[in-house]
Protein backbone atom coordinates (compact mmCIF):
# COMPACT_ATOMS: atom_id res chain seq x y z
CA UNK A 1 0.00 0.00 0.00
CA UNK A 2 1.40 3.35 -0.97
CA UNK A 3 1.56 6.35 1.33
CA UNK A 4 -1.30 8.09 -0.53
CA UNK A 5 -3.61 5.07 0.07
CA UNK A 6 -2.74 4.97 3.77
CA UNK A 7 -3.65 8.65 4.15
CA UNK A 8 -7.03 8.07 2.46
CA UNK A 9 -7.82 5.10 4.73
CA UNK A 10 -6.99 7.12 7.88
CA UNK A 11 -9.30 9.94 6.76
CA UNK A 12 -12.16 7.49 6.07
CA UNK A 13 -11.92 5.97 9.60
CA UNK A 14 -11.75 9.34 11.37
CA UNK A 15 -15.51 9.97 11.08
CA UNK A 16 -16.51 6.42 12.10
CA UNK A 17 -14.43 5.75 15.24
CA UNK A 18 -15.17 7.74 18.44
CA UNK A 19 -12.26 9.46 20.08
CA UNK A 20 -10.92 8.18 23.41
CA UNK A 21 -11.99 11.45 25.04
CA UNK A 22 -15.59 11.05 23.82
CA UNK A 23 -15.66 7.38 24.85
CA UNK A 24 -14.60 8.10 28.45
CA UNK A 25 -16.97 11.08 28.69
CA UNK A 26 -19.92 8.89 27.62
CA UNK A 27 -18.93 6.13 30.05
CA UNK A 28 -18.63 8.61 32.90
CA UNK A 29 -22.08 10.04 32.21
CA UNK A 30 -23.60 6.55 32.15
CA UNK A 31 -21.93 5.67 35.43
CA UNK A 32 -23.15 8.83 37.12
CA UNK A 33 -26.67 8.14 35.96
CA UNK A 34 -26.51 4.63 37.38
CA UNK A 35 -25.36 5.97 40.74
CA UNK A 36 -27.99 8.72 40.85
CA UNK A 37 -30.92 6.47 39.90
CA UNK A 38 -32.70 5.14 43.05
CA UNK A 39 -33.46 1.48 43.53
CA UNK A 40 -36.88 0.64 42.17
CA UNK A 41 -38.76 -2.48 43.24
CA UNK A 42 -39.93 -3.83 39.91
CA UNK A 43 -42.07 -6.55 41.53
CA UNK A 44 -45.80 -6.00 41.84
CA UNK A 45 -47.02 -4.78 45.23
CA UNK A 46 -48.86 -7.37 47.31
CA UNK A 47 -52.18 -6.23 48.79
CA UNK A 48 -53.91 -7.86 51.74
CA UNK A 49 -57.57 -7.25 52.55
CA UNK A 50 -58.46 -6.28 56.12
CA UNK A 51 -61.90 -5.72 57.60
CA UNK A 52 -62.20 -3.76 60.83
CA UNK A 53 -64.93 -3.91 63.45
CA UNK A 54 -65.31 -0.12 63.19
CA UNK A 55 -67.17 2.17 60.79
CA UNK A 56 -65.21 4.47 58.50
CA UNK A 57 -65.45 8.24 58.72
CA UNK A 58 -65.18 9.93 62.10
CA UNK A 59 -64.03 6.95 64.12
CA UNK A 60 -60.69 6.99 65.93
CA UNK A 61 -60.46 3.18 66.05
CA UNK A 62 -60.80 2.96 62.26
CA UNK A 63 -58.23 5.75 62.06
CA UNK A 64 -55.82 3.75 64.25
CA UNK A 65 -56.33 0.69 62.06
CA UNK A 66 -55.37 2.93 59.13
CA UNK A 67 -52.25 4.07 60.98
CA UNK A 68 -51.14 0.45 61.25
CA UNK A 69 -51.81 -0.14 57.55
CA UNK A 70 -49.76 2.92 56.60
CA UNK A 71 -46.85 1.74 58.73
CA UNK A 72 -46.89 -1.61 56.93
CA UNK A 73 -46.77 0.15 53.57
CA UNK A 74 -44.03 2.55 54.67
CA UNK A 75 -41.86 -0.18 56.21
CA UNK A 76 -42.13 -2.32 53.09
CA UNK A 77 -41.39 0.54 50.71
CA UNK A 78 -44.85 0.09 49.23
CA UNK A 79 -44.34 -3.58 48.31
CA UNK A 80 -46.88 -4.73 50.93
CA UNK A 81 -50.16 -2.87 51.24
CA UNK A 82 -53.37 -3.40 53.22
CA UNK A 83 -56.80 -2.60 51.81
CA UNK A 84 -58.70 -1.54 54.94
CA UNK A 85 -62.48 -2.00 54.88
CA UNK A 86 -65.03 -0.84 57.50
CA UNK A 87 -67.37 -3.04 59.51
CA UNK A 88 -69.97 -4.79 57.37
CA UNK A 89 -67.99 -4.51 54.14
CA UNK A 90 -67.69 -8.30 54.03
CA UNK A 91 -69.04 -9.66 57.33
CA UNK A 92 -70.53 -8.57 60.64
CA UNK A 93 -68.27 -7.83 63.60
CA UNK A 94 -68.99 -11.18 65.26
CA UNK A 95 -67.93 -13.01 62.08
CA UNK A 96 -64.50 -11.43 61.60
CA UNK A 97 -62.55 -14.27 63.23
CA UNK A 98 -64.18 -16.89 61.02
CA UNK A 99 -63.86 -14.70 57.92
CA UNK A 100 -60.11 -14.36 58.50
CA UNK A 101 -59.76 -18.08 59.22
CA UNK A 102 -61.58 -19.05 56.02
CA UNK A 103 -59.69 -16.57 53.86
CA UNK A 104 -62.74 -14.44 53.02
CA UNK A 105 -60.48 -11.62 54.21
CA UNK A 106 -56.76 -11.77 54.91
CA UNK A 107 -56.82 -9.77 58.13
CA UNK A 108 -59.12 -8.31 60.75
CA UNK A 109 -59.02 -5.48 63.28
CA UNK A 110 -61.05 -5.94 66.48
CA UNK A 111 -60.67 -6.98 70.14
CA UNK A 112 -60.64 -10.43 71.74
CA UNK A 113 -63.72 -9.61 73.86
CA UNK A 114 -65.73 -9.87 70.62
CA UNK A 115 -65.16 -13.63 70.54
CA UNK A 116 -65.25 -14.41 74.24
CA UNK A 117 -68.59 -16.16 73.64
CA UNK A 118 -66.62 -18.95 71.95
CA UNK A 119 -64.24 -19.28 74.89
CA UNK A 120 -64.31 -17.14 78.04
CA UNK A 121 -60.49 -17.16 78.18
CA UNK A 122 -60.47 -14.87 75.12
CA UNK A 123 -61.47 -11.97 77.36
CA UNK A 124 -58.34 -12.49 79.47
CA UNK A 125 -56.24 -11.27 76.53
CA UNK A 126 -57.63 -7.75 76.77
CA UNK A 127 -60.58 -7.27 79.10
CA UNK A 128 -59.76 -9.41 82.10
CA UNK A 129 -59.16 -8.68 85.79
CA UNK A 130 -56.53 -6.04 86.50
CA UNK A 131 -54.40 -7.51 89.32
CA UNK A 132 -52.87 -4.02 89.34
CA UNK A 133 -51.89 -4.14 85.66
CA UNK A 134 -52.70 -1.62 82.96
CA UNK A 135 -52.90 -2.49 79.26
CA UNK A 136 -49.17 -2.00 78.88
CA UNK A 137 -48.36 -4.61 81.50
CA UNK A 138 -50.88 -7.05 80.00
CA UNK A 139 -49.10 -6.66 76.66
CA UNK A 140 -45.81 -7.26 78.49
CA UNK A 141 -47.27 -10.49 79.87
CA UNK A 142 -48.31 -11.44 76.33
CA UNK A 143 -44.80 -11.07 74.95
CA UNK A 144 -42.53 -11.84 77.93
CA UNK A 145 -44.66 -13.60 80.53
CA UNK A 146 -45.99 -16.61 78.66
CA UNK A 147 -49.23 -15.00 77.48
CA UNK A 148 -48.63 -15.45 73.76
CA UNK A 149 -48.43 -19.24 73.91
CA UNK A 150 -51.67 -19.31 75.93
CA UNK A 151 -53.32 -16.92 73.48
CA UNK A 152 -52.33 -19.11 70.54
CA UNK A 153 -53.70 -22.14 72.36
CA UNK A 154 -57.00 -20.30 72.92
CA UNK A 155 -57.20 -19.40 69.23
CA UNK A 156 -56.80 -23.06 68.29
CA UNK A 157 -59.35 -24.18 70.86
CA UNK A 158 -62.11 -22.14 69.21
CA UNK A 159 -61.13 -23.35 65.74
CA UNK A 160 -59.69 -20.12 64.36
CA UNK A 161 -56.90 -20.46 61.81
CA UNK A 162 -54.91 -17.28 62.17
CA UNK A 163 -51.83 -15.61 63.62
CA UNK A 164 -52.55 -12.64 65.86
CA UNK A 165 -50.64 -9.45 66.62
CA UNK A 166 -51.68 -6.71 69.05
CA UNK A 167 -51.35 -2.95 69.22
CA UNK A 168 -52.55 0.11 71.15
CA UNK A 169 -52.47 -0.36 74.95
CA UNK A 170 -55.74 1.41 75.74
CA UNK A 171 -56.15 3.55 78.87
CA UNK A 172 -58.67 2.27 81.41
CA UNK A 173 -62.19 2.55 80.04
CA UNK A 174 -64.75 4.81 81.73
CA UNK A 175 -67.56 3.33 83.81
CA UNK A 176 -69.58 5.33 81.33
CA UNK A 177 -72.69 7.38 80.79
CA UNK A 178 -75.57 7.60 83.27
CA UNK A 179 -78.75 9.59 83.74
CA UNK A 180 -77.42 10.88 87.08
CA UNK A 181 -74.29 10.91 89.20
CA UNK A 182 -73.89 7.43 90.70
CA UNK A 183 -71.72 7.03 93.79
CA UNK A 184 -73.12 4.00 95.61
CA UNK A 185 -73.55 0.38 94.59
CA UNK A 186 -77.24 0.76 95.36
CA UNK A 187 -77.43 3.50 92.71
CA UNK A 188 -76.64 1.03 89.91
CA UNK A 189 -78.45 -2.11 91.10
CA UNK A 190 -81.13 -3.14 88.63
CA UNK A 191 -79.88 -0.61 86.08
CA UNK A 192 -79.94 -1.67 82.41
CA UNK A 193 -76.35 -1.26 81.22
CA UNK A 194 -74.30 -2.02 78.10
CA UNK A 195 -70.84 -3.62 78.09
CA UNK A 196 -69.08 -6.65 76.53
CA UNK A 197 -66.76 -9.52 77.45
CA UNK A 198 -66.24 -10.83 80.97
CA UNK A 199 -67.33 -7.39 82.23
CA UNK A 200 -70.89 -8.56 81.57
CA UNK A 201 -70.43 -11.23 84.24
CA UNK A 202 -68.72 -8.83 86.65
CA UNK A 203 -71.40 -6.16 86.50
CA UNK A 204 -74.17 -8.75 86.62
CA UNK A 205 -72.60 -9.89 89.90
CA UNK A 206 -73.00 -6.28 91.07
CA UNK A 207 -76.72 -6.46 90.40
CA UNK A 208 -76.78 -4.62 87.08
CA UNK A 209 -78.88 -5.85 84.14
CA UNK A 210 -76.31 -6.13 81.37
CA UNK A 211 -76.92 -6.15 77.62
CA UNK A 212 -74.27 -6.60 74.96
CA UNK A 213 -74.70 -4.23 72.02
CA UNK A 214 -72.43 -3.20 69.12
CA UNK A 215 -70.94 0.27 69.44
CA UNK A 216 -73.19 1.84 66.83
CA UNK A 217 -76.33 0.75 68.69
CA UNK A 218 -75.43 2.19 72.10
CA UNK A 219 -76.59 5.78 71.66
CA UNK A 220 -79.93 4.89 70.04
CA UNK A 221 -80.55 2.32 72.81
CA UNK A 222 -79.96 4.99 75.46
CA UNK A 223 -82.25 7.36 73.59
CA UNK A 224 -85.14 4.88 73.42
CA UNK A 225 -84.69 3.59 76.97
CA UNK A 226 -83.62 0.08 75.98
CA UNK A 227 -80.68 0.72 78.30
CA UNK A 228 -80.22 3.31 81.05
CA UNK A 229 -76.43 3.49 81.12
CA UNK A 230 -73.53 2.41 78.93
CA UNK A 231 -69.82 2.40 78.32
CA UNK A 232 -67.86 2.09 75.10
CA UNK A 233 -64.23 3.10 75.43
CA UNK A 234 -63.00 6.70 75.63
CA UNK A 235 -64.03 10.39 75.33
CA UNK A 236 -63.24 10.55 71.60
CA UNK A 237 -65.16 7.43 70.54
CA UNK A 238 -68.01 8.25 72.91
CA UNK A 239 -68.27 11.77 71.47
CA UNK A 240 -68.28 10.40 67.94
CA UNK A 241 -71.19 8.15 68.90
CA UNK A 242 -73.06 11.21 70.25
CA UNK A 243 -73.32 10.01 73.84
CA UNK A 244 -73.28 13.62 75.05
CA UNK A 245 -76.69 14.05 73.43
CA UNK A 246 -78.35 11.39 75.62
CA UNK A 247 -76.49 11.82 78.90
CA UNK A 248 -74.76 14.58 80.86
CA UNK A 249 -73.13 12.39 83.53
CA UNK A 250 -69.84 10.73 82.55
CA UNK A 251 -67.92 8.54 85.01
CA UNK A 252 -64.22 7.98 84.29
CA UNK A 253 -62.07 5.13 85.56
CA UNK A 254 -63.36 1.62 86.12
CA UNK A 255 -62.15 -1.90 86.80
CA UNK A 256 -64.82 -3.51 84.63
CA UNK A 257 -62.47 -3.03 81.64
CA UNK A 258 -59.29 -1.46 82.96
CA UNK A 259 -57.13 -2.74 80.10
CA UNK A 260 -57.63 -3.67 76.45
CA UNK A 261 -55.80 -3.64 73.11
CA UNK A 262 -56.58 -4.26 69.45
CA UNK A 263 -56.15 -7.74 68.02
CA UNK A 264 -55.11 -8.09 64.36
CA UNK A 265 -55.80 -11.65 63.20
CA UNK A 266 -53.94 -12.70 60.01
CA UNK A 267 -55.00 -15.76 58.01
CA UNK A 268 -52.33 -18.44 58.51
CA UNK A 269 -52.13 -19.42 54.84
CA UNK A 270 -51.69 -15.77 53.89
CA UNK A 271 -49.13 -15.15 56.63
CA UNK A 272 -47.08 -18.27 55.88
CA UNK A 273 -47.06 -17.36 52.18
CA UNK A 274 -45.33 -14.05 52.85
CA UNK A 275 -41.58 -13.57 52.80
CA UNK A 276 -39.86 -13.57 56.21
CA UNK A 277 -39.26 -9.84 55.73
CA UNK A 278 -42.95 -9.10 55.20
CA UNK A 279 -43.96 -11.35 58.09
CA UNK A 280 -41.62 -9.32 60.29
CA UNK A 281 -43.10 -6.08 58.96
CA UNK A 282 -46.66 -7.12 59.92
CA UNK A 283 -45.45 -7.88 63.44
CA UNK A 284 -43.14 -4.91 63.92
CA UNK A 285 -45.63 -2.42 62.49
CA UNK A 286 -47.90 -3.43 65.38
CA UNK A 287 -45.14 -2.58 67.86
CA UNK A 288 -44.65 0.78 66.15
CA UNK A 289 -48.39 1.45 66.20
CA UNK A 290 -48.38 0.77 69.95
CA UNK A 291 -46.39 3.89 70.62
CA UNK A 292 -47.93 6.08 67.94
CA UNK A 293 -51.54 5.20 68.81
CA UNK A 294 -50.98 5.63 72.55
CA UNK A 295 -49.48 9.10 72.10
CA UNK A 296 -52.32 10.04 69.75
CA UNK A 297 -54.91 8.71 72.20
CA UNK A 298 -53.66 10.81 75.10
CA UNK A 299 -53.83 13.99 73.02
CA UNK A 300 -57.18 13.28 71.39
CA UNK A 301 -58.94 11.79 74.43
CA UNK A 302 -57.97 14.71 76.66
CA UNK A 303 -58.95 17.28 74.03
CA UNK A 304 -62.34 15.67 73.52
CA UNK A 305 -62.89 15.39 77.27
CA UNK A 306 -62.35 19.14 77.43
CA UNK A 307 -64.95 19.65 74.68
CA UNK A 308 -67.45 17.43 76.49
CA UNK A 309 -67.06 19.48 79.65
CA UNK A 310 -66.90 22.96 78.15
CA UNK A 311 -68.98 22.82 74.98
CA UNK A 312 -71.52 20.13 75.83
CA UNK A 313 -71.75 20.83 79.58
CA UNK A 314 -71.16 17.20 80.53
CA UNK A 315 -70.52 16.55 84.22
CA UNK A 316 -67.39 14.42 84.57
CA UNK A 317 -66.67 12.36 87.70
CA UNK A 318 -64.21 9.77 88.90
CA UNK A 319 -65.96 6.51 89.70
CA UNK A 320 -66.35 6.20 93.47
CA UNK A 321 -64.15 3.91 95.53
CA UNK A 322 -67.28 2.12 96.77
CA UNK A 323 -68.24 1.11 93.22
CA UNK A 324 -64.64 0.24 92.30
CA UNK A 325 -64.31 -1.99 95.35
CA UNK A 326 -67.53 -3.79 94.44
CA UNK A 327 -66.27 -4.30 90.90
CA UNK A 328 -63.18 -6.04 92.30
CA UNK A 329 -65.42 -8.28 94.39
CA UNK A 330 -67.38 -9.02 91.22
CA UNK A 331 -64.15 -10.01 89.49
CA UNK A 332 -63.23 -12.31 92.39
CA UNK A 333 -66.55 -14.11 92.05
CA UNK A 334 -66.43 -14.40 88.25
CA UNK A 335 -62.82 -15.60 88.14
CA UNK A 336 -63.51 -18.03 90.97
CA UNK A 337 -66.52 -19.49 89.17
CA UNK A 338 -64.71 -19.92 85.85
CA UNK A 339 -61.51 -21.38 87.32
CA UNK A 340 -63.51 -24.06 89.16
CA UNK A 341 -65.14 -25.35 85.99
CA UNK A 342 -62.49 -24.61 83.33
CA UNK A 343 -58.92 -25.89 83.84
CA UNK A 344 -57.57 -23.98 80.85
CA UNK A 345 -59.13 -20.72 82.03
CA UNK A 346 -57.41 -21.31 85.39
CA UNK A 347 -54.10 -21.93 83.60
CA UNK A 348 -54.30 -18.51 81.91
CA UNK A 349 -55.34 -16.74 85.13
CA UNK A 350 -52.52 -18.38 87.10
CA UNK A 351 -50.02 -17.18 84.50
CA UNK A 352 -51.35 -13.62 84.68
CA UNK A 353 -51.30 -13.60 88.47
CA UNK A 354 -47.70 -14.83 88.63
CA UNK A 355 -46.58 -12.13 86.20
CA UNK A 356 -48.61 -9.36 87.90
CA UNK A 357 -47.42 -10.29 91.40
CA UNK A 358 -43.75 -9.88 90.46
CA UNK A 359 -43.87 -7.07 87.88
CA UNK A 360 -46.41 -4.87 89.67
CA UNK A 361 -44.56 -5.24 92.99
CA UNK A 362 -41.62 -3.50 91.34
CA UNK A 363 -43.65 -1.02 89.33
CA UNK A 364 -45.99 0.13 92.10
CA UNK A 365 -43.17 0.47 94.63
CA UNK A 366 -40.98 2.32 92.17
CA UNK A 367 -43.58 4.74 90.79
CA UNK A 368 -44.04 7.92 92.81
CA UNK A 369 -47.55 9.25 93.36
CA UNK A 370 -47.85 11.29 90.16
CA UNK A 371 -51.11 12.80 91.35
CA UNK A 372 -49.21 14.59 94.12
CA UNK A 373 -46.95 16.22 91.55
CA UNK A 374 -49.92 17.15 89.35
CA UNK A 375 -51.90 18.71 92.19
CA UNK A 376 -48.81 20.46 93.51
CA UNK A 377 -48.71 22.41 90.26
CA UNK A 378 -52.34 22.65 89.14
CA UNK A 379 -54.39 22.23 92.31
CA UNK A 380 -57.01 19.59 93.28
CA UNK A 381 -57.64 17.26 90.34
CA UNK A 382 -61.41 17.55 90.42
CA UNK A 383 -61.29 21.35 90.20
CA UNK A 384 -58.78 21.69 87.36
CA UNK A 385 -60.29 23.22 84.22
CA UNK A 386 -58.96 21.97 80.89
Amino acid sequence: MCIRDRIKEKKSLKGKTPSRRKFFKTAAMAGAAAVAMPYVNLGAAQTLKMQAAWPSGANIFFEMAGDYCKMVSDMSGGSLKIDLQPVGAVVKTSEIGQAVSSGAVDMGHWVTAYWYGKNAAASLFGTGPSYGMSSQEVMGWMEYGGGRALYEETVKKVGFDYTGVFHMPMPAQPFGWFKKNVTKVSDVKGMKYRTVGLATNVLTAMGMVVRQLPGGEIQPAMKTGLIEAAEFNNPTSDSQFGMQDVSKHYHLGSFHQSQEMFEIPINNKTFNGLSPANQAILKNAAYAANTDNYFKALVRYSADLSKLMNEHKVNVYQTSDEILAQQLKGWDKVIGDFTKKDAFFKKVVDSQKAYAKRVMKYLLMNQPNYRLAYENEFGPLGKVKI
